[in-house]
């Protein structure tokens, strides 16, 4: 990158934060894309559309996909890109391999969700969703497995901080918004003016639930060595798996059955423990 270039998104990121506030650093943050033409027929799955309300009174919309030999549910957490239409190739291999629930949502301001993202925001809608899972009368639904990816990871921790789940599974997390904006302009002082934090390192060490934590090692997004942090940083017990030759949007076809493999025996170890438990509250 040219030193011009670099001047200008020095200059860009400074002014935006300092006089335009949240709003327009969420900006450089979130890329929600509202358009959702496609769902879990279009790859041959049976769904539930789901609607439901935040704390403050935010609309949100999902997925319930339900698989009849299910013991749990995969909550699922998504990056800060697209929507969750973006991601049926995806839930499809997940539905298929790990015979698991599925139940994914848009944030507030994704696909067909309401509102306007922001840090606070994904807090909210990620609480108002394993609410309403509790709320639901299938045993299934209530046994969660919280799954957040890249952005989705910080998400997914900090709920697992808040509710009881039998597992968190973090796929290509970061350390934080700082870190990461140190480590795309490392010669820039640009993580000082952040405000919105998403700091995975320090949620993940409060999580009690286990953890496995999965990256590609050919990540040019978010840096291979940020997963590792996390995973170091994250209590017994936790399981680390590093997903050969896969970047940051690939994982889940570059893994191949060894990458289904580790989630399932994850999944499958986190299950006997909880299996005659009460309901999570």
């Amino acid at each position: 990158m040219s030193s011009l270039r670099l001047n200008l998104v020095f200059v860009t990121v400074l002014v935006t934060t300092v006089f335009g506030g949240c709003r327009i650093e969420d900006k450089f943050i979130f890329h929600p894309d509202p358009v959702s033409a496609r769902d879990p027929s279009h790859v041959g799955l049976s769904f539930e559309n789901i609607l439901f309300n935040t704390q403050d009174d935010i609309r949100l919309h999902g997925w319930f996909i339900p698989h009849q030999e299910a013991r749990a549910t995969l909550v699922w957490f998504h990056g800060n890109a697209g929507n969750i239409s973006d991601r049926l190739l995806n839930i499809k291999l997940l539905h298929d391999r790990i015979k698991i629930n599925i139940f994914i949502f848009d944030y507030r301001g994704y696909g067909q969700s309401e509102g306007t993202a922001s840090e606070k925001g994904t807090y909210l809608d990620g609480a108002a969703a394993i609410k309403y899972l509790l709320g639901r009368d299938d045993a299934a639904a209530r046994q969660l497995i919280l799954f957040g990816r890249s952005l989705g990871a910080a998400v997914a921790a900090e709920m697992a901080i808040r509710f009881t789940s039998l597992g968190l599974i973090l796929e290509s997390p970061f350390v934080s918004i700082r870190e990461m904006a140190q480590a795309l302009f490392p010669s820039l002082p640009i993580a000082w003016l952040l405000r919105t934090r998403y700091d995975t390192l320090e949620k993940v060490r409060r999580v009690k639930a286990p953890i496995m934590v999965l990256h590609g090692d050919h990540d040019a997004t978010v840096p291979f060595a940020q997963g590792k942090r996390v995973f170091e940083v994250a209590p017994q017990p936790k399981r680390f798996y590093r997903i050969v030759g896969a970047s940051h949007n690939d994982t889940f076809v570059v893994g191949g059955e060894e990458y289904y493999g580790a989630l399932r025996e994850f999944i499958e170890s986190a299950l006997p423990a909880h299996r005659d438990t009460d309901r999570p509250s």
